[in-house]
């Protein structure tokens, strides 16, 4: 997915979207304090409908989809009966196998996820799997492929899991590097900035 200026989008948005800035160094106040200069105008205040746009920015920029992609997630949901679409939303992002191999720890982002998938290096139920779209089931195993895990880019792997904490619906084991999908995905485990709630209200109106 193409994407322009990330500095620029994450501040718009108000939101850390995108890895590079996910840093200290990076601040997504910087518009605001140019405009709150002498002589610099204030930001008008949203609308409903525009805070609505924002969050569903967010949700594409930090899953790393394009309006298609993310349009076919809600038609999707919108057939489903019976259901909460607000979870079904949430599960249907967080059960892409890019976010799944993110939130396992095997890559460090999900850019970085969706290469490893595209690369070949990744595995779902003993069997490689180069789409990083595929959708992971509870039960199903997601694994580094064995002859990837000689490879360089998972040298840091075992150092970086050291540092990270998986969300409960997914567990991994470095020592085989193969992990599993315990449960569904619950919202309120991650990405607690994205109000998924808004993002449905906004396509009820196109």
């Amino acid at each position: 997915m193409k994407i322009g200026p990330k500095y620029k989008i994450a501040r718009r948005l108000g939101s850390r979207v995108f890895s590079k800035t996910q840093t200290t160094k990076f601040s997504i106040s910087g518009t605001e304090r140019k405009q709150g200069k002498a002589g610099g105008r204030r930001p008008k205040a949203l609308s409903e409908y525009g805070q609505q746009l924002i969050e569903k920015q967010k949700a594409r920029y930090t899953y790393g989809l394009k309006e298609r992609q993310f349009a076919n997630y809600i038609k999707a949901i919108k057939t489903k009966k019976g259901s909460t679409p607000v979870a079904e939303l949430y599960r249907a992002l967080e059960s892409r196998l890019d976010n799944v191999v993110f939130r396992m720890g095997i890559a460090p982002t999900r850019p970085f996820a969706r290469q490893m998938i595209t690369h070949g290096h990744v595995t779902l139920n003993g069997r490689r799997n180069n789409i990083p779209s595929a959708i992971v089931k509870v039960g199903d195993v997601v694994a580094v492929r064995k002859q990837s895990q000689t490879a360089g880019l998972f040298n840091s792997l075992a150092e970086r899991l050291k540092q990270y904490h998986a969300p409960s619906w997914v567990i991994f084991d470095e020592a085989t590097k193969q992990g599993t999908v315990k449960a569904l995905p619950q919202i309120g485990e991650g990405e607690a900035d994205i109000n998924f709630s808004s993002i449905l209200e906004f396509y009820s109106r196109v």
